[in-house]
């Protein structure tokens, strides 16, 4: 506004027609179009349009261009006005003022809108007059209004607005007369810019043909680094639009040119977009060419280029993965889930592939040979074994062993395969249907089982024999010697084997065990160095002795075993859930089948095996080396190296946390076979010493739990899980908000196990942090169906209550829900006598809270357990309804409030209480006349609203 004293000398007049009298800092609060009303000149409103567009006051023509909008809508009813203010605007595109130019480019967008909308012929109009301006505006002299043509044209790209045609025979060549080697060096500079923006809007074949040359030759550009380095950060968006086949004849050349190149900003550029460039590519490419040109910028003398490269570095690896030969695909949301091995996208039993993906429980799927997790047939479910919930839209696996289970799949079978039926569509039918195999499968588990028990019992009797021997045995000094040799031997390997693990109290007790055993065998037998072969077996002299040191040390190590026994009997009986699932008697041992003593020595050789057994599984990924050949083994060399403290020094300080957030990728990348490649790295982050690190772990464990399926996830992640527990608040909410991810895939007991930590989440380091509890309360409403009816009583109601009785009115709103879900757990399972005594808890501690806030609560709860049908009416009329209607007298006009809308709203639009029989009836009817006629408005005006009439109001300012 420097020129505004100027204008009110030269143009007093003109001002007065503006009607701008006290034009100021507040000039967006009047009307810009004001110069078109009627004035002392007599001139049409186009006449007056003309006259200040092209006046020689530049004030004048900046409010006109910048009101252009407004003109058009003054003027789009009449078909030639409309046309003769579209030349008006183009006439003024060519104002010499760059600042009336600027005004005018940066309504063009808001034209364009408008036009599209409004306008029946909008894309030859669109054509005809403002694409020629924005193009044009691209090779202004003036900065600022190049700037602001770049900047309309992508909006207008983003938008559709403008067409194929205009795009390649207006647009593009500009950009191209532009990018010429002869073209001045900040336009190209821009131009180049604009160019690679444009691509990601444009079509392949448009790309392809026009701009792809281009810019392979100003990736080559010898004189302007800065040209380089945008053809390198765009790098990426070319080779996503044009492809593989364009990508690897004529970009990937000069991709290697940009990575040695001599400017180290260059590099950085080229190691970020990566990723894009790899998954333009053929793993042969891939694998052969782009891996080592990765090693060499991961290995580059400039710590920027380090840094760029080791932050890319999972996201690179994961370009090497196959997710689909794993079981796995990805969610439209980019979350992970599992599929059976037979069954393709385009074998669903649906037609709306999106909303029936395949959610089941993990189970795990052994490698083959080729290192390709492909379950075998023990572990492929049968079509029978899968329920589909078509509310949460998720496969579960039924336990198999269940006797009823035949009779019902069959015949949910049955139903799915007449659903199927009535979905037929051929275009995801094309293949012939699979045969029926669910008969032979259930033979087959029935064989199985028989073929178990067998050698279960044909073990005991083995073992039994062998006792026999060993004790005839035991007076053959030659057997004994070479007995009691071998026995110590596999004693002391098991020995020298637990060691590493003595923070267990388990391992204690056998380390006990054994080294008592141990003690026994070594004093058995004769050490190398005695003159065992001189010296008669049954010597006076020595056999008393040595019979009595034995019988003390077996007498010791047999007290041990009792001992280690009882304790395992005890911590057994422990966990033994108390209520018992279905299928549980199909574990426990035969009762045909007699169990070994305690005091039998040959508990020491099974716990001998038992041991041997357990070190082979813990040590495969110990011992196995972290060698692999899904992707090259530098790669993954590198990336285990993030987690040294050296690269924190030398590199980033924040190294560790980009491994800990592509550890999921590369996880998937390298197959749950590899597991052990990546097990330690895994450990080393989750007690790393910056919480950001553990955060980022504890946001994605719940998908590589996906990822490595239930029996790797109950070994190695389950112990990082519990840790998570007990961390900060900032590591424990990534915990907590996938908290039903993780446990629904866990087995039945191990998920027990964590009804008893749900409590430790209430306790927060910052009693303000309330977004933790409303988290919690989302968490336990998704939980609720992984435990049965009993444990939701025991363990979540208790939870519902505290959270219903929060200081938070948001925690308090999502808790009414879980209160819902849980009476409509308990219902649903037939366990009305615990709904009953919930429902009385909740009266005593709600309905008759001294708070007035209490009662409001209560009665938020009595809605929504009738708006949700979570019990049946006739168990809420008897012993929630009147609790609620002894509200309506109460003496706060808030409860009253919100007593008069549960009753009118909802418990008196339900049939049950509109029925003449209803023992209720006369008492609702009579309570909701009472609060007609309340002494409050509002109760009056909530009791009398008919619902029948959409009209609504919210109570929420009244909690």
């Amino acid at each position: 506004m420097a020129g505004l004293s100027l204008y009110f000398e030269d143009g007093h007049d003109d001002l007065d027609d503006f009607g701008f009298d006290d034009y100021g800092s507040e000039c967006d609060s009047i009307r810009i179009t004001a110069f078109l009303d009627a004035g002392q000149d007599n001139l049409t409103p186009l006449g007056r349009l003309e006259k200040y567009a092209f006046s020689e006051n530049v004030f004048n023509r900046q409010i006109v261009a910048r009101g252009l909008l407004d003109v058009l809508r003054e003027f789009s009813d009449n078909e030639n006005d409309f046309i003769s203010v579209m030349e008006t605007v183009a006439r003024m595109s060519e104002d010499g003022e760059p600042t009336v130019r600027a005004e005018l480019m940066e309504q063009v967008p808001n034209i364009a809108m408008f036009l599209h909308e409004s306008r029946p012929n909008f894309p030859a109009a669109f054509s005809r007059y403002l694409v020629p301006i924005v193009v044009r505006y691209l090779t202004d002299p003036n900065n600022q209004v190049r700037k602001t043509s770049q900047a309309a044209l992508l909006v207008l790209l983003e938008q559709g607005l403008i067409s194929k045609a205009d795009m390649e025979t207006k647009v593009c060549p500009v950009l191209l007369d532009l990018t010429e080697p002869s073209s001045d060096d900040d336009y190209k500079i821009e131009a180049v810019a604009i160019m690679c923006k444009v691509v990601t809007m444009l079509s392949k074949d448009t790309v392809e043909h026009l701009l792809l040359p281009r810019f392979c030759d100003l990736c080559s550009d010898a004189r302007l680094f800065q040209v380089r380095k945008v053809c390198a950060a765009n790098f990426g968006e070319f080779c996503s639009i044009v492809g593989q086949e364009a990508t690897e004849k004529l970009l990937i050349p000069k991709f290697f040119d940009l990575c040695s190149d001599s400017l180290w900003g260059i590099r950085k550029a080229c190691a970020e977009c990566f990723m894009m460039v790899s998954n333009s590519t053929s793993p042969e490419v891939r694998r052969a060419k782009l891996s080592p040109l990765f090693i060499s910028l991961i290995s580059d003398q400039s710590r920027w280029v380090r840094q760029a490269a080791f932050q890319s570095l999972g996201r690179f690896i994961s370009t090497f993965a196959n997710p689909t030969g794993a079981g796995l695909h990805f969610r439209e949301d980019g979350g992970l889930l599992a599929v059976s091995s037979d069954c393709s996208l385009n074998s669903l039993n649906c037609t709306d592939i999106g909303c029936r993906r395949t959610e089941r429980a993990i189970a795990h799927t052994p490698p083959n040979q080729d290192g390709r997790a492909t379950p075998s047939p023990e572990h492929v479910p049968a079509a029978e074994e899968l329920n589909y919930d078509d509310n949460s839209h998720t496969f579960t696996h039924e336990d198999t062993l269940d006797s009823s289970a035949p009779s019902a799949n069959n015949a949910r079978n049955v139903k799915d395969t007449t659903q199927a039926d009535d979905n037929f569509n051929s275009f995801h039918f094309w293949r012939p249907p699979l045969p029926d195999i669910s008969g032979e499968l259930e033979l087959l588990n029935c064989q199985m089982g028989e073929m178990i028990d067998k050698k279960k019992k044909k073990k005991k009797k083995e073992r039994k024999e062998e006792q026999k021997d060993a004790e005839e045995l035991g007076s053959h000094p030659d057997s004994k010697v070479s007995s009691g040799k071998t026995t110590s031997d596999q004693i002391q390997m098991v020995l020298d084997r637990l060691q590493p693990h003595m923070d267990d109290p388990d391992v204690q007790a056998q380390v006990q065990v054994l080294s008592a055993a141990l003690k026994a065998a070594q004093l058995d037998s004769p050490s190398d160095d005695s003159p065992s072969e001189s010296q008669p077996a049954d010597s006076p002299a020595d056999g008393p002795l040595v019979e009595s040191k034995s019988v003390e040390l077996q007498t010791e190590a047999d007290e041990g075993l009792a001992e280690e026994a009882q304790t395992t009997e005890r911590r057994s009986v422990a966990e033994t859930s108390p209520v018992q699932e279905q299928g549980d008697e199909e574990t426990q041992t035969d009762p045909q089948v007699e169990e070994s003593p305690p005091d039998s020595p040959f508990l020491v050789s099974e716990l001998i095996e038992s041991v041997e057994e357990e070190g082979k599984n813990d040590s495969v990924c110990e011992d196995k080396p972290k060698v692999q050949n899904v992707i090259p083994q530098q790669l993954l060399d590198q990336y285990l190296s993030m987690t040294d403290p050296a690269r924190a020094q030398t590199v980033d300080t924040e190294i560790a946390k980009h491994c800990a957030f592509s550890l999921p990728g590369v996880a998937l990348t390298l197959g749950r076979q590899n597991w052990h490649c990546l097990k330690d790295t895994y450990e080393t982050l989750a007690t790393d010493v910056q919480w950001k690190v553990r955060r980022t772990l504890a946001f994605s464990i719940h998908e590589l739990a996906v990822i490595l399926g239930d029996q790797l996830t109950a070994a190695d992640l389950v112990p990082i899980f519990n840790g998570f527990l007990k961390d900060l608040d900032e590591v424990r909410i990534g915990v907590l908000k996938h908290l039903y991810d993780f446990l629904k895939l866990l087995h039945a007991d191990k998920r027990r196990e964590y009804l008893y930590q749900l409590q430790d989440f209430m306790v927060t380091d910052n009693s303000r942090n309330w977004r933790f509890r409303y988290e919690l309360a989302e968490q336990l409403i998704l939980i609720i169906e992984l435990y049965s009816h009993y444990d939701v009583y025991d363990y979540l109601r208790q939870l519902a209550l505290t959270l219903c009785s929060d200081k938070v009115s948001e925690v308090r709103w999502i808790s009414y829900k879980l209160v819902v879900e849980i009476l409509q757990k308990l219902y649903s399972s037939g366990a009305d006598d615990l709904g009953v005594n919930f429902i009385n808890e909740l009266t005593v501690r709600f309905c008759h809270c001294p708070k007035w806030v209490g009662r409001q609560v209560f009665a938020f709860i009595c809605q929504a357990v009738v708006e949700e049908d979570c019990m049946p009416m006739d168990q809420f009329s008897q012993h929630l309804l009147p609790s609620l209607l002894s509200l309506s007298s109460d003496s706060v006009a808030n409860v009253r409030v919100l007593v008069a809308k549960a009753l009118r709203q909802s418990v008196m639009e339900k049939a049950y209480f509109k029925e003449t029989g209803c023992p209720s009836l006369e008492e609702l009817e009579e309570t909701v006349m009472a609060l007609q006629s309340d002494k409050d408005r509002d109760v009056r005006f909530f009791a009398s609203l008919d619902p029948s009439k959409g009209l609504t109001m919210d109570t929420a300012p009244l909690i």
